[in-house]
């Protein structure tokens, strides 16, 4: 039986699939359970409010939301749950990520979600285990690891 999910990964399209895979990658190097989904705000909203709303309830404890143009998922998501958002701006033919950088970072009070760097898929990940660690020595102890590492190459 899978680990149960810690993190939930939430992407407004299958195309965010390859930047998000830093994102991945990273999670399943320091061992943390996370769960995956593909929907828009915009095209699937009936899924986005019943993904996010219950979240926390099926056991998520942090939730990183990724999209691009001004389509803002992670504020949507925040708007659902009282599980911390990070969001990941994507990169766009546009705008080059400028778009969904600020529409991350312009949330209205009481309506948080933390932002990484566009395209900040790893950076994402590392932020949500330094959350699982504010409560959990063991993540705590993963993400020390990582910059120690880190600092020796």
């Amino acid at each position: 039986m899978a680990e149960q999910p810690l993190v939930g990964i939430i992407m407004g399209s299958k195309s965010d699939l390859p930047t998000m895979e830093g994102c991945t990658k990273q999670l399943d190097e320091f061992g943390i359970p996370y769960e995956l989904v593909i929907a828009s705000a915009h095209r699937n909203p009936a899924k986005v409010h019943e993904w996010g709303s219950t979240a926390a309830d099926r056991g998520l404890r942090v939730i990183i939301a990724a999209a691009g143009k001004a389509a803002h998922l992670g504020g949507v998501v925040a708007a659902y749950t009282p599980l911390p958002i990070i969001g990941v701006p994507m990169k766009t033919s546009d705008l080059g990520g400028m778009d969904s950088l600020l529409s991350m970072v312009q949330m209205p009070s009481g309506v948080p979600v933390a932002c990484v760097a566009i395209n900040g898929a790893k950076n994402a990940a590392i932020y949500a285990a330094q959350i699982l660690g504010a409560g959990d020595p063991n993540w705590r102890e993963k993400v020390a690891e990582f910059k120690r590492a880190m600092a020796e190459a």
